[in-house]
């Protein structure tokens, strides 16, 4: 009796150690194909993360939609469905918090080192804590790159684009952008631009170049200007509650392995730009413009008004303390 008593709890003692090394299960759900820079950096996260751990923590990444859609995987991160997303920046206007929206104002950042002085520093971090009364935690913002515009016809001025119909994305923002060079903001879902191009139900569209050569639009696209005048990204966030709950030693892992993570996303994106952009050239099929000093000038005079406007909407608090940090002056334009 007693030797029987003795293997039951050797057997209890067996299986609470067994349930003890189960690994913490951290499902990552993303829509994008596992190969572009945003893929690529999940896969990161992924292996940095086990690393440091040292398999306490199992990321499960899943790419394209395969585990929540677009539109339903901000809702599955606050029901607790899925841990982890890194959706792009526009979502959160739609969630409450359109402070978010500062990211799709035009020439808010001349380039990657104003951007990251930003998204990386105080400014950055306040933007994040945004998100926790939704039950969101912030880790970090990876980049997509800098937009340009491109149309069937040559884009050497603001008045080049005025009456033509341009594709944006979902929001007020960018909309004023566009009625500010005197175009028709047309909002057109991402994965139907290539064929509103091809058909001429839009003229023209704004992109990162890795968008516009992945999407395979510069095959529908005769003229290309490198105005890089605004802003695509990401923030990597998680859920609020799964994150508290951590022991502090696996968050300060994930922490490390987001840190790398970002740094290699950021400059996975950088890359990825780069070579968009030679593949363009490339194909012949689209004319290349990179405009002048003076030229992108009168498009920053053109757009940089759309600020002011948009201070009640996003908050003027908001961007004087990224004017603060960028050392912009629209007064001096």
């Amino acid at each position: 009796m007693k030797f029987r008593t003795l293997l039951v709890g050797l057997a209890a003692m067996f299986s609470l150690t067994a349930f003890a090394q189960q690994p913490i299960v951290i499902k990552f759900s993303h829509v994008v194909a596992h190969d572009t820079p945003k893929g690529l950096a999940a896969d990161f996260f992924k292996k940095k993360a086990e690393e440091l751990t040292k398999g306490r923590v199992k990321v499960e990444v899943y790419p394209n939609s395969t585990l929540y859609k677009d539109k339903e995987e901000m809702e599955a991160l606050q029901l607790g469905a899925v841990q982890m997303l890194a959706p792009s920046l526009a979502k959160f206007g739609p969630l409450g918090v359109k402070d978010f929206e500062v990211f799709d104002l035009p020439f808010i950042f001349d380039d990657y080192n104003q951007l990251h002085k930003v998204t990386q520093g105080p400014v950055g971090k306040q933007l994040l804590a945004k998100l926790e009364p939704k039950g969101i935690k912030g880790l970090a913002f990876w980049d997509n790159g800098f937009k340009s515009f491109s149309a069937n016809t040559p884009i050497k001025t603001p008045a080049d684009l005025k009456g033509k119909k341009m594709r944006i994305q979902s929001s007020k923002v960018l909309e004023e952008q566009m009625r500010a060079l005197g175009a028709l903001p047309q909002v057109i879902g991402f994965g139907e631009v290539y064929q509103a191009l091809q058909t001429g139900v839009v003229d023209g569209t704004e992109n990162p170049i890795s968008n516009l050569y992945t999407q395979k639009m510069h095959e529908v696209q005769k003229y290309l200007t490198l105005t890089e005048h605004g802003y695509l990204g990401y923030a990597v966030i998680v859920n609020k509650k799964f994150w508290d709950g951590l022991p502090a030693d696996i968050r300060k892992e994930l922490d490390d392995a987001m840190e790398q993570a970002t740094r290699y996303a950021n400059q996975i994106a950088k890359v990825e730009n780069d070579n968009a952009l030679e593949a363009v050239k490339k194909s012949g099929k689209t004319v290349v413009y990179t405009p002048t000093k003076e030229e992108r000038l009168a498009f920053k005079k053109a757009l940089v008004p759309v600020h002011q406007k948009m201070e009640s909407r996003v908050g003027k608090d908001l961007i004087q303390s990224i004017y603060k940090e960028t050392g912009f002056d629209p007064d001096k334009l």
